[in-house]
C-alpha cells in the first residue's frame, strides 16, 4: 500500500500558525474511501496507515479540533470505518503544496514598510489558496507585489498573514514580511492587545446603546459550515464582542464592534446569537427580511438593498497594534466601502420618509 508523506515541516496538523480571525475556510489535505471490504477500524488506526510519518497522537489531536471527518461530519478518533466511509482530513490553513504563485491583482494598500503592509481588501476577494480557490486570491496579488524582494517567500508560513477575515468581509488585513515581525505581531493578536473594529449593519432595534456579548463560538455540529454559541462554555473557544450602537435605522441598526478575541465568525456567530443577525448575511439567515413590515413596497425595498451590497454587511474598520521595529503604536481607519454605503443611505431615506 502507498502511503502519502506527511511532511512535518509543512505543519499540517498544527493549527496555530494563523489567528482565527473571523476565517469561514477549511481546507482538504487528506481524503480517501474505505473500500468495500473495510473491516470495523478505529479513525486514528485507519489514517496511519494511509499517511506516511504522522503520529497517532497528531491525528487525535486532529480529531478532538473536528478537523476529521466522516461522510462530512467531525468525528472522534475512536470512530469505527466502515465500508465506502469517506475519511476527510480538513485543516484551517492551505497544505504547503498550495502554492502561492505571483498574479497581479490589483490590492488597496494603505501602508507600508520594511516589515509589514497594510492592505484594505475589497469584498468578495478570497485571503488565501485553497480548496476550490488555487488562484487569484489576495496573498497571490501579495506575492506579486513583493516578487522583487529577495527575502519575502509567499510561501514561507514564517512570515505572510498575521490574521484573517471572510472572503464577503472588508477592510483592514495585516500583512508581515519577514519572520521577526509575524512572530512580534501574532504574539500581540493571542496577547489580545491589538485594537480591532468592525462595523456591522444588523437586523432589529438594538435594546441597549452599548453591551457585551461573551459566549464561547465553535463549529454548529449540525452544519460545519456555520458558528454557533455555546453560551455553558462546554465547547468552543472563548469569545467576546464589545459592541455600540452607531446609529439606529428602523428596523436595523449600525453597530461598532470591538474584538477582545479573535474568532471564526466571531461577529457574525455573537451578533445573530443575539438576536440581531447580520444584514444579508446569507449563511446565518440575513438575507431573509427578519423585521419590517409586510407590505409589497416594503419587501421589494429591502430587496433592492440586498443587490446593492450583495453580502453580510461587514467592514473592518480599525485595525492596532505595536510596530515590530519602531515599538511605535499604530492605528489605521478604513472607511465604509461603496456597497455599505449605499445600504445606510438607503435606510436613512426610508426612516426620514416612512413611519416606524
Amino acid at each position: 500500500m502507498q502511503k502519502e508523506k506527511f511532511n512535518d515541516k509543512d505543519n499540517l496538523f498544527d493549527q496555530d500558525d494563523l489567528t482565527d480571525d473571523n476565517s469561514e475556510q477549511k481546507y482538504i489535505h487528506y481524503q480517501y474511501t474505505a473500500d468495500k471490504g473495510q473491516s470495523l477500524l478505529r479513525i486514528d488506526k485507519f489514517l496511519i496507515d494511509k499517511i506516511e510519518g504522522v503520529s497517532r497522537n497528531k491525528i487525535q489531536q486532529a480529531a478532538e479540533a473536528n478537523c476529521v471527518l466522516v461522510n462530512d461530519k467531525p468525528v472522534k478518533s475512536n470512530y469505527k470505518i466502515k465500508p465506502f466511509d469517506v475519511v476527510t482530513v480538513v485543516m484551517d490553513k492551505p497544505r504547503i503544496e498550495l502554492e502561492i504563485t505571483p498574479e497581479d491583482i490589483p490590492l488597496n494598500i494603505v501602508y507600508e514598510d520594511d516589515d509589514l503592509l497594510i492592505i484594505n481588501k475589497q469584498a468578495d476577494l478570497v485571503v488565501h489558496p485553497g480548496y476550490g480557490n488555487y488562484s487569484g486570491t489576495l496573498l497571490n496579488g501579495v506575492a506579486h507585489h513583493l516578487k522583487d524582494e529577495p527575502d519575502f517567500d509567499a510561501n514561507d508560513p514564517n512570515l505572510g498573514l498575521v490574521h484573517r477575515i471572510d472572503k464577503d468581509t472588508s477592510g483592514l488585513l495585516l500583512i508581515a514580511k519577514n519572520p521577526l515581525a509575524k512572530s512580534f505581531l501574532a504574539k500581540q493578536f493571542k496577547a489580545r492587545t491589538t485594537k480591532r473594529e468592525y462595523v456591522a449593519l444588523v437586523w432589529g432595534a438594538i435594546a441597549e446603546n452599548e453591551g457585551r456579548i461573551e459566549g464561547n463560538i465553535g463549529r454548529d455540529p449540525k452544519n460545519r459550515l456555520l458558528m454557533r454559541v455555546f453560551p455553558e462554555g462546554d465547547q468552543g473557544k472563548t469569545a467576546i464582542t464589545h459592541y455600540k450602537v452607531a446609529e439606529r435605522l428602523g428596523y436595523v441598526t449600525l453597530v461598532n464592534c470591538q474584538l477582545e478575541t479573535g474568532r471564526t465568525h466571531q461577529i457574525r456567530a455573537h451578533m445573530k446569537h443575539i438576536g440581531h443577525t447580520l444584514y444579508n448575511d446569507e449563511r446565518y439567515g440575513g438575507n431573509e427580511i427578519l423585521r419590517g413590515k409586510n407590505t409589497s413596497n416594503y419587501k421589494q425595498f429591502v430587496r433592492n438593498s440586498f443587490e446593492e451590497c450583495p453580502r453580510q454587511c461587514l467592514h473592518a474598520k480599525t485595525l492596532g497594534f505595536v510596530h515590530p521595529t519602531t515599538k511605535e503604536e499604530m492605528v489605521f481607519h478604513s472607511e465604509l466601502p461603496a456597497d455599505m454605503l449605499k445600504v445606510v443611505e438607503r435606510w436613512r431615506n426610508f426612516v426620514q420618509n416612512n413611519e416606524i
